[in-house]
């Protein structure tokens, strides 16, 4: 990884606390987080902005000529954010628009079911653990159709945590020491 820069991509299970954890780590990193205003402003006008953390909110999920554009599009706008800084990316296949750059640290969240379960019923406007699966479903088949590659698997990612291990707060801890062990 790049001496002062670090980008960190966050790949996540539905329900598994991962938006909050970019959130964490952006705040303990130091870089300020944009609001849902600002971040749907950049997302229509693809325009680079500064460090910040970015969790790309429309998810498209039809696959053809149109949506292989807008990934396009939108791996561009992921490229041009890295090069204004450190940032934390959420989603948007981040990690493999990102893939060729030296100080990327990709992270896949996930959690135990019963510990989604609770969080879909408490964070989620109750929905089940059988819907949380349906949107890992169409995260996976985007991921899949884009990269070529398998949504999940570890062997993709710098690190994979579960967090129905410890609390956000401490994962985000323990994921700012390990990059900096791997900076040495």
């Amino acid at each position: 990884m790049g001496e002062n820069q670090c980008i960190i991509t966050v790949s996540r299970q539905y329900g598994c606390g991962g938006r909050e954890l970019a959130g964490i780590l952006a705040e303990k990193l130091g870089i300020n987080d944009l609001s849902e205003k600002e971040l749907l402003e950049m997302e229509n006008t693809v325009k680079p902005v500064s460090m910040n953390f970015i969790p790309f909110h429309s998810f498209g999920m039809s696959m053809g000529s149109s949506s292989r554009e807008m990934f396009h599009s939108e791996s561009a706008v992921i490229r041009k954010l890295a090069n204004n800084g450190s940032c934390v990316m959420l989603g948007r296949c981040a990690d493999f628009a990102l893939r060729k750059r030296d100080d990327v640290f990709s992270v896949f969240v996930c959690a135990d079911d019963a510990f989604r379960e609770k969080r879909g019923q408490t964070m989620y406007d109750g929905k089940s653990l059988k819907e949380l699966d349906k949107e890992d479903a169409k995260r996976a088949r985007y991921y899949n159709y884009y990269t070529g590659l398998e949504w999940g698997d570890g062997k993709h990612y710098d690190l994979v945590v579960n967090t129905s291990k410890a609390s956000l707060d401490q994962i985000a801890d323990a994921i700012i020491a390990y990059i900096h062990t791997l900076k040495g």
